[in-house]
């Protein structure tokens, strides 16, 4: 009988052998996750404008441009409009956005006045709205409890349904009849909420600076770094014969007055035995270290180096794609995020008796969100000047017609939002034939 020899492969990654006493890696753990206090995010926030950027940025780009509401009623349209610029709504929903973004929710009450005698505890009935007179955004630093539906068979499984806010004056805490009390239980109808990082079997949402906080301490740290390699760039080294045998209060006298001497006069005077040279740190490679750390912060945010930076905001310069990435994915977070909100408080609003007690289903009404962005003018006339040689080589080589050009450009592409004549176009197009005259086409389509 012959014995098969069964091989046994230890793999220093399973934790065996090797692995627990000189790999360090394989010893890793999942550590606790890092809780932030709301005072603490407060004051990293009030403290350092990196953070406030990261916090504001996107919350400003998501409102910035704001939103078109079509309408065939134009008289509705401009009423709905006027009564959403009175409300503050957009400086509302920002601070709803950035508050989300920093305590982990957000919040924006209605203010409304209502045809009966109502409680905040009480649903907020939209048939019942005489007007919506305010609209104030609030975090969660006014949010004491979550009361949230655990019923898994429950159409609202997981929402919140009731919030227990305090309200308070300079005062004291009073309700909205004048009377003192403690907190408020508010139902979930009477406010707008926005959350978009909660993990399963919590109740308040996740600040984006939790997971971010390591990075941030890394950053923070890396600021500190440079400002001490900058301090001391470059200092004095004296040589002096017996300084040894100076006692300390004589050393600390001389190095006071020989570092304000140096530092503000241009000429050293010297002894025979003494010398005075100028060292130098070196500091090779720092940069690539500092690139590193930028490039892991933006990775975890998902926001450009040069947008956490401040670029002017909504415009791209050639070949930006990590920028134009970015606003591609602050266009979805309007359309999944933003939008439901919005649409929301129009509903309310046309429901309302201000405005006749519309029926939102009945109407025919679209909200689109106006652009975020637009290429700067070097980059857009770069970009004309490309479509039109290669619409004149189209033209030149029987391809296309300049008809068929004319109106593939002004109904796909961008050039229609230049508004543009036939008599314009066709200046276009002669303009383009007369450059195929000049030396610099016949070179471009020898190359060809």
């Amino acid at each position: 009988m012959v014995k098969a020899n069964v091989v046994t492969r230890h793999d220093f990654l399973s934790g065996h052998g090797k692995a627990n006493q000189k790999d360090s890696l394989t010893r890793q753990t999942v550590s606790a996750r890092r809780r932030l206090a709301l005072t603490d995010l407060k004051e990293l926030y009030a403290g350092n404008r990196l953070v406030q950027n990261i916090v504001d940025i996107p919350a400003e780009d998501m409102t910035r441009n704001w939103f078109t509401l079509k309408l065939d009623d134009d008289d509705l349209r401009q009423a709905l409009e006027d009564k959403i610029r009175d409300l503050n709504a957009k400086q509302a929903f920002k601070s709803m956005l950035a508050y989300e973004r920093l305590y982990g929710d957000g919040f924006v009450s209605i203010g409304t006045k209502e045809t009966r005698n109502w409680d905040l505890k009480d649903e907020l009935n939209p048939n019942r709205i005489k007007s919506i007179d305010y609209l104030h955004p609030f975090s969660r630093l006014k949010v004491s409890n979550f009361i949230t539906n655990e019923d898994v068979f429950s159409t609202r499984y997981g929402d919140v349904e009731y919030f227990d806010i305090m309200r308070r004056n300079n005062s004291g805490i009073v309700d909205h009849n004048g009377q003192i009390f403690g907190q408020t239980k508010v139902h979930h109808s009477r406010l707008f909420h926005h959350v978009t990082r909660r993990l399963e079997d919590e109740y308040e949402g996740q600040s984006i600076m939790e997971p971010l906080f390591d990075t941030y301490t890394i950053f923070d740290s890396t600021k500190w770094s440079v400002g001490q390699i900058l301090y001391d760039l470059t200092f004095k080294k004296l040589k002096s014969p017996g300084v040894d045998q100076w006692s300390r209060e004589e050393k600390l006298a001389a190095q006071m007055e020989l570092d304000f001497a140096f530092r503000t006069e241009a000429l050293a005077l010297l002894g025979v035995e003494e010398d005075l040279t100028k060292e130098s740190t070196n500091v090779s490679g720092v940069k690539d270290l500092i690139d590193f750390v930028w490039e892991v912060l933006s990775g975890e945010l998902r926001m450009p180096k040069s947008i956490i930076k401040g670029q002017e905001a909504g415009t791209i310069t050639g070949a930006q794609y990590d920028v134009i990435n970015y606003y591609n994915r602050i266009e979805a977070q309007q359309e999944n995020e933003l939008k439901p909100h919005l649409e929301r408080l129009i509903r309310l609003l046309m429901q309302s008796e201000e405005f006749g007690r519309l029926d939102p289903a009945s109407i025919d009404w679209e909200l689109t969100f106006n652009p975020l962005w637009s290429v700067d003018k070097k980059t857009d006339a770069e970009i004309n000047k490309i479509e039109a040689e290669t619409d004149a080589i189209y033209i030149d080589r029987g391809v296309a017609s300049p008809d068929e050009v004319r109106q593939h450009r002004i109904g796909d592409h961008g050039m229609s939002d230049l508004d543009l004549t036939n008599d314009e176009m066709d200046d276009g197009i002669n303009f383009v034939r007369d450059q195929k005259k000049k030396p610099w086409w016949k070179k471009m389509m020898n190359k060809e």
